[in-house]
């Protein structure tokens, strides 16, 4: 059996069971700076729109309104207890001084736009409410930004997975690539994250 089919299985029988209330957690747990990644959530929701089982546009809407649930608590996170906070405490979702700073250096660059384009940026899109709120930025602002630049990245993963779901079989044909890919993938994961922790570990 591949690989891929456990981890596929899971996911989907995850969302399928949560419907859209599950997408609206993983996103906004998503956009609160914790490793689950929107690239893995919003596709296979995809692949249950392509079965039928939900709609897209109701995926797409609530992928959108999770992101921007997570992101307003980042925000907030950032206005109230400011970048002493995030940086103290941050390390334990594997958030680093580095990459803080990167974010604030892209949200001084492109202003509150920073806050739509970061959507698109690995990264960037899951710390960008950090520095919007440490900037005090208009509320109203940042929540269409962050919504809009949501439901279009969204929408794009969703119509991926769908579009994925419809060469499914064709795909089944290389499991056993995909197999090498996913185990490379596990390892560099697992040297990166004792990395980071060893790094973490120096500064306290």
């Amino acid at each position: 059996m591949s690989l891929i089919e456990p981890i596929f299985d899971f996911c989907v029988n995850f969302i399928e069971q949560a419907g859209y209330a599950g997408i609206i957690i993983l996103m906004a747990m998503e956009s609160t700076a914790l490793p689950v990644p929107s690239e893995v959530v919003m596709p296979f929701a995809g692949f249950l729109v392509y079965d039928g089982k939900l709609n897209m546009l109701a995926v797409i809407l609530t992928g959108a309104i999770g992101s921007l649930i997570g992101s307003l608590f980042s925000y907030y996170v950032g206005k109230i207890f400011g970048r002493a906070f995030i940086l103290k405490y941050g390390k334990y979702v594997l958030i680093t001084g580095g990459h803080l700073t990167t974010t604030e250096n892209f949200f001084q660059k492109h202003g509150e736009k920073a806050v739509f384009i970061a959507r698109f940026v690995p990264v960037v899109r899951h710390l960008i409410s950090f520095p919007a709120g440490i900037a005090r930025m208009d509320i109203k602002k940042f929540s269409l930004y962050t919504f809009v630049g949501s439901f279009i990245w969204c929408g794009i993963l969703v119509y991926l997975g769908y579009l994925l779901n419809q060469n499914w079989s064709m795909i089944e044909q290389y499991t056993s690539i995909l197999d090498y890919v996913f185990i490379l993938a596990v390892i560099i994961f697992v040297i990166w994250f004792y990395l980071k922790f060893k790094n973490n570990m120096k500064f306290k």
